[in-house]
């Protein structure tokens, strides 16, 4: 059997197409590209410069400049960097994928590639032009050359053009594109500066834009052309710098420049990874919740993802888990997988990676915070807590980091923002008590005079007050913490959880036996509204309450979904009864069977409206409260 081999082959003018019209969602993306190409340019002349000094001849600088000719419908990006012969522009130019830049690392020695910050690699960020441009010239002196040459092409045709330029041509490479109809927004100053402030603000080199002036007459062009240059980007990223070169006033300075913010930051951290990975964060804790921290929680900013000190995207989504969605910061890498228009974070095991180091960061940042400044972190906490407690459902394996730093109001608390964190909850335990207790209301009032944690505060025992909405989705995964498991007081047996529940054993079998009449009444009076009616080890003060089941939900959770518009399941709770209390022994020995009805179902209703429950029938509650009242 004979076997054949083949090539590939691919219509260029359709490839180059593509490139141009399916391969960027935004056309703006045009100018990063074109400018990453001029940095590298710099950054190649740099570096063979080391070599031979000789290369920088009478232009000792390495700039970028961007000028717009309106009459001509023309933008000029023109870098001083190491240019092209005429057989490097028709070999990178000419052949589509061919990056330059990838060649040039890959000549480097191993050690040298780490110190060049060299953007391309995919050789395809120059056809970008033609995303606004109709015809593109390339004009370039390579350093060294006397001579100089232009390529010229216009989008559509399948053909390019390379003749000899003038002689006296700057070292360097100068992009001219003709610009569309269409795309006048591009000779726009403002909205230049605007693409180089958002992409380019912290490479390497300094990008020069005409400076503004004002006319001589504010009824003249209010801002007429200058022959003068001006700085438009910061040419430094200060990410990269060392710590101990930063001050606090440097980094606040930063934080309001990265997340658009008139305050000061809470706190940050700062930090390098080198080795099979390099990158660089700088995160941030805001002082104040960012006002869209609730607006979606799947369209996130704040995390602004740099490679190579070229701003790709914000990747808060990708880098960082929802419930740290209020951290905000930088991150560059060297080496993330990018899709070819560099707008698109690849998923890989380098993503899942960093993702893990910035999440481990983050909560070490807060962990610092929580115990070395009570204060911050109490700030914090009141503007971010809620955030935070998602980190219990959604990360298990940070749930016990997530848990330590959490605060709640507890029984012993003055108001609701007088809150404990659980490692000194269980530092003041009691002896004999096993659990870490918690109540979920609907509200700080609520759940400060629920009826359930009576027994418990009696004792002296203290309970968590989880009032605020997240916290009873939350609370389906509080299981255990620091050995010691978490109990929600409403829902469940409570009686062997709780300290001296043996020597009350005898009491409570009497105290069962005693109210047996009183429990059948009520079972027959309100039938399938409760599951069953039983009396009470919780209660001291208050006539019953609803308990649920273990894995129910609680009756305030249920009204909010049902009016949300959720289907909620039929679950009937158990009715606990205190038959101590003077409303229990009046039904008990009310002899009106029309009173005694109107007492069960009230007793029951009472006990919904504290469990935050909706009432079936308000209009007959009422009518019931007139009757007695009345009686």
């Amino acid at each position: 059997m004979t076997t054949e081999t083949f090539s590939f082959q691919a219509e260029v003018q359709q490839v180059l197409k593509l490139v141009i019209h399916s391969l960027y969602s935004h056309k703006e993306i045009f100018l990063r590209e074109l400018v990453s190409n001029a940095s590298d340019a710099c950054d190649k002349l740099r570096f063979e410069a080391l070599q031979n000094a000789d290369l920088y001849g009478d232009q000792p600088g390495l700039n970028i400049y961007l000028s717009a000719d309106k009459e001509a419908r023309t933008l000029s990006i023109r870098d001083s960097g190491i240019g092209m012969s005429r057989h490097e522009l028709i070999e990178n130019l000419g052949t589509v994928a061919r990056s330059g830049t990838r060649k040039f690392l890959e000549a480097l020695s191993e050690d040298k590639r780490g110190d060049a910050q060299l953007i391309g690699q995919f050789g395809v960020g120059f056809y970008a032009a033609f995303i606004v441009a109709d015809k593109v010239s390339v004009t370039s002196r390579r350093a060294g050359s006397d001579e100089a040459w232009t390529w010229t092409s216009a989008e559509g045709g399948n053909t390019f053009e390379v003749s000899s330029a003038a002689a006296d041509s700057p070292r360097g490479t100068t992009v001219t594109l003709h610009l569309r109809d269409d795309e006048s927004e591009f000779l726009d100053d403002w909205r230049l500066r605007s693409l180089v402030h958002r992409y380019s603000e912290h490479i390497g080199f300094p990008i020069h834009m005409r400076a503004e002036k004002k006319g001589d007459d504010e009824s003249d062009d209010a801002k007429a052309g200058s022959n003068e240059w001006e700085t438009v980007n910061q040419a430094s990223a200060l990410w990269t710098k060392p710590r101990n070169e930063l001050s606090d006033a440097d980094y606040q300075a930063f934080y309001q420049h990265v997340s658009h913010d008139f305050g000061e930051a809470l706190a940050w951290t700062h930090n390098r990874v080198e080795g099979n990975q390099n990158f660089t964060s700088l995160l941030y804790l805001p002082a104040k919740a960012p006002f869209d921290m609730f607006s979606g929680r799947d369209e996130r900013k704040g995390l602004k993802l740099y490679i190579k000190r070229v701003f790709i995207m914000d990747a808060s989504e990708q880098m960082l888990p929802n419930y740290l969605r209020f951290v905000r910061g930088v991150v560059d890498s060297d080496d993330l997988p990018l899709n070819v228009s560099r707008e698109l974070l690849q998923s890989s095991r380098q993503v899942e990676r960093i993702r893990g180091a910035l999440t481990k960061r983050t909560l070490d940042l807060l962990d610092r915070l929580a115990n070395e400044d009570k204060e911050k972190y109490d700030s914090f906490w009141q503007q971010f807590g809620n955030v935070l407690k998602e980190g219990v459902v959604e990360d298990n394996g940070n749930r016990e980091r997530i848990l330590k730093l959490a605060r709640f109001p507890s029984s012993l608390s003055q108001s609701a923002d007088d809150r404990v964190s659980l490692d000194a909850y269980i530092a003041r335990m009691q002896p004999e008590q096993k659990a870490i207790y918690y109540v979920t209301a609907d509200g700080w009032n609520a759940a400060r005079r629920s009826p359930q944690i009576e027994a418990l505060t009696q004792r002296g025992i203290e309970v968590l007050l989880l009032h605020e909405r997240v916290d009873e989705w939350m609370a389906g995964y509080l299981h255990e913490y620091d050995g010691k498991p978490l109990r929600n007081v409403a829902k469940g047996e409570l009686d062997a959880d709780l300290p001296s529940a043996e020597a009350d054993k005898g009491k409570a079998e009497q105290a069962d036996k005693d109210a047996a009449p009183l429990i059948e009444r009520l079972k027959h009076l309100l039938g399938d509204k409760v599951s069953g009616v039983k009396v009470s080890r919780r209660l001291v003060d208050s006539p019953a309450c609803l308990v649920t089941g273990e894995h129910d939900m609680a009756p305030h959770m249920q009204r909010l979904l049902a009016a949300a518009g959720h289907a909620m399941p039929q679950s009937a709770p158990t009715l606990e009864i205190n038959p101590g209390h003077p409303l229990l022994q009046r039904l008990a020995n009310e002899a009106d069977t029309a009173k005694a009805d109107d007492l069960g179902w009230l007793l029951l209703e009472q006990a919904q409206l504290t469990a935050g429950a909706a009432l079936d029938d308000a209009a007959g509650f009422v009518a019931r409260m007139n009757r007695l009242i009345g009686a």
